[in-house]
């Protein structure tokens, strides 16, 4: 089955998997997807990853899913698609979202590489809004 949108499943699997209360999900990788998930770790939405290279193809991505020790709800609330493939949504510096004022990550595409919305606003860069997490 052909994906148009790697994004919008990447984000479907870890909000599936953390329905099912799964630990880890396998998710086909891409560089894209290997930044995005980098900044879940960095931001404290995920556990750990690992990147596993298959021969001849970009390999796979292991997200361990973050659950709160008490009540096992997951850490992530919302994710969501912004840019699509047939709605593109581009921002300047001074019109990137704050997501729940401040307390969520927009993370934004910019000509930097790929961040979240504090870190384009510090650098001062604009680009294309990925998706939204809290």
């Amino acid at each position: 089955m052909a994906v148009t949108d790697s994004i919008a499943d990447y984000l479907t699997r870890i909000r599936n998997g953390q329905m099912a209360r799964h630990r880890i999900v396998e998710i086909p990788a891409s560089k894209v997807k290997k930044n995005i998930t980098e900044i879940l770790y960095d931001q404290g939405y995920i556990k750990k990853y690992k990147f596993e290279d298959d021969a001849g193809k970009h390999g796979t991505i292991k997200i361990a899913l973050k659950y709160d020790k008490e009540t096992q709800v997951p850490v992530i609330r919302k994710m969501g698609r912004i840019s699509r493939p047939g709605l593109r949504k581009y921002s300047g510096v001074d019109d990137i979202p704050r997501i729940i004022n401040g307390l969520g990550i927009c993370i934004v595409s910019t000509s930097k590489g790929i961040m979240t919305d504090k870190q384009a606003r510090s650098e001062n860069v604009g680009g294309e809004l990925l998706c939204y997490v809290y």
